[in-house]
């Protein structure tokens, strides 16, 4: 599993890096000749120089002078012009790159287990597919490449120096262990500053998202001041993880460019002293010695903060790796790609905990014949929701069978699995779509004759019509432009156009007004004819016509039976319910 190291640079997870190159090779090879040509162009204007000046400007001759002015001209235009072609394909090559990860990263995150997403914050999920991914794109349109060119371009200015004069480069690199050491500590710093900055990053897009999803309570409970508070305190943990890398660079940066003007002060002295002293000193070493020295040195200032941009990419590529690494997957090893079946459920003696050793289902066992209509009743916490999702396999059991048809589910490839099963939650998620692609998530074989005709069925056609741009009136972020009971019933017609052989409900209309209560039952009576049907039961009505009523309480099935026989228990569990809850339902 990737990790960060306290390395100041981890080679292994570059070398994983650099593995999402391969699709790309031409255009890396691109760049990575592009970054040798832009060091030889470089220290190639001040050789041209250094000729230029000794041979034909002391010596007054014009036209090699003219002939050398245009040879700079060019060596300058194909600089500029290799500077704008490396700019963009690594740029490029960067993007290309972060498409692949991010694409891979989400496939990865939809196969994961409820278990997973139950324990994660999505704040930071969120951050870890959009900031975290795009600072690995920095690793190669502005860290890596440029660090190569830059020390490429270092290493020519260093042996060109030393073929003009050896003298003069000895003062040059007299400073550089100072310079070089300077350097390294300042990597190490912004290393562990970087990676405080990314954890205080994501804080902040945790708190900020759940505090805007959940901007209702706050305001109902008028906790603004409070939350107000907080973010305050996180804001400032984020801005003190920024000021430290602003310290370190502000302490840092000016090192070079001192180093640099007292470098250039001490060649011009030697100049002019061995001039001075009458010996023979070449002007055009001199003005390209004083040009190269800006080229030795600002590179060092440069990647110093490319280094920095690369460390962060290198944090935010550990980050993101930890989660593709994540093994948090359903087991989809079954054999059956397809299923045609009838509608019999079984479970028997299902055991099963969300968290080791705290087991919330307690031995489970029923059956749901063909067509029959089965609800499930209990307190909250009795295990009913737990059950669901379990049928459809977002939850492994402990121990014990689930059967469809006789069938092991997980001997059922998931796909094939959940595409015989609906469920209408009591919770309804709509995604800020149009209600038509809420209904058929963008399913391709279901028409829009289809919708409409499930819709005239159930009874909800009237209402989508009354909308502005009726099917394709957009419902923004989590269907906020509809009110719970039209939410609800547009999930009962995106589980009915599916044509499930099993229909599991969690029935919830108890923030409903009661028109849409009316078209719930009506909805409810229609989608469950002739299917085998699970229904978590709020309703009177739904557990009357139930055809078995299993009591659940504590994880166990305490009583099963229809509804007048589970009445003649005397001191029953679901008799005490109805007394206390359905009676009132009833006289309401």
């Amino acid at each position: 599993m990737a990790k960060v190291t306290g390395k100041v640079f981890d080679f292994g997870l570059f070398k994983r890096l650099l593995t999402y190159t391969n699709p790309y090779k031409i255009t890396l090879y691109f760049v990575a000749i592009a970054a040798i040509l832009l060091s030889v162009f470089a220290v190639a204007r001040p050789v041209l120089l250094k000729i230029t000046v000794d041979d034909y400007i002391v010596t007054k001759d014009k036209e090699g002078l003219l002939l050398y002015i245009l040879l700079m001209l060019g060596v300058l235009l194909l600089e500029v012009i290799f500077q704008f072609l490396f700019v963009f394909y690594a740029n490029w090559l960067g993007q290309s790159i972060i498409r692949d990860i991010r694409k891979k990263l989400f496939e990865h995150m939809l196969q994961f287990k409820m278990a997973y997403y139950d324990k994660s914050s999505v704040g930071r999920l969120v951050t870890r597919a959009v900031s975290d991914i795009e600072t690995i794109a920095s690793i190669f349109s502005e860290g890596l490449f440029v660090i190569i060119a830059d020390l490429l371009k270092m290493l020519v200015v260093m042996g060109v120096m030393l073929w003009m004069s050896w003298k003069l480069s000895l003062i040059v690199f007299a400073i550089l262990p100072l310079i070089i050491y300077a350097t390294r500590v300042f990597q190490k710093a912004m290393k562990a500053a970087f990676e405080e900055v990314r954890a205080q990053i994501s804080n902040l897009n945790s708190f900020v998202q759940e505090r805007v999803t959940g901007m209702k309570i706050v305001q109902l409970f008028s906790r603004e001041e409070t939350e107000y508070k907080n973010f305050k305190a996180i804001n400032e943990k984020h801005k003190k993880g920024w000021l430290k890398t602003i310290w370190y660079n502000a302490i840092f940066f000016p090192i070079p460019d001192l180093a640099n003007s007292i470098v250039i002060g001490l060649v011009v002295w030697y100049g002019g002293l061995m001039s001075a002293t009458n010996v023979s000193v070449e002007l055009g070493n001199v003005l390209a010695f004083i040009m190269m020295v800006g080229m030795l040195f600002r590179p060092l200032r440069q990647i110093a903060d490319k280094f920095n941009t690369l460390q962060m990419g290198m944090v935010a590529a550990g980050r993101i790796f930890t989660i593709l690494d994540t093994e948090s997957k359903i087991e989809d090893e079954g054999e059956i790609t397809s299923l045609n079946i009838k509608g019999d459920i079984s479970f028997t003696d299902v055991c099963f905990s969300y968290v080791e050793d705290e087991e919330v289902l307690h031995g489970v066992s029923f059956e749901v014949k063909q067509g029959e209509t089965v609800a499930i009743v209990g307190a909250t916490g009795a295990g009913k929701s737990t059950i669901i999702n379990l049928l459809n396999r977002f939850y492994e059991i402990d121990s014990g069978t689930i059967a469809i048809d006789g069938i092991d589910i997980k001997s059922v490839k998931l796909e094939a699995l959940r595409a015989e099963i609906a469920v209408v939650l009591q919770d309804v998620f709509l995604f800020a779509d149009t209600i038509f692609n809420n209904i058929t998530l963008q399913h391709p074989e279901i028409t829009r004759e289809t919708v409409e005709e499930a819709a005239k069925q159930i009874g909800v056609h009237e209402f989508i019509m009354s909308l502005p741009n009726n099917y394709d009136y957009n419902v923004k972020e989590r269907g906020g432009m509809l009110s719970s009971g039209q939410r609800q019933l547009i999930s009962f017609l995106r589980a009915y156009v599916t044509n499930p052989s099993i229909l599991i409900l969690d029935e919830a209309t108890s923030s409903v007004d009661s028109y849409s209560e009316q078209l719930i039952q009506n909805a409810t009576d229609t989608i469950t004819q002739g299917r085998t049907s699970i229904v978590i039961a709020h309703r009177l009505a739904t557990i009357k016509k139930a055809d078995n009523i299993i009591v659940m309480d504590a994880g166990k099935i305490v009583e099963q039976g229809s509804h007048d026989e589970l009445l003649q228990i005397e001191g029953g569990y679901y008799k005490n319910l109805y007394e206390v809850q359905f009676i009132q339902q009833e006289s309401a």
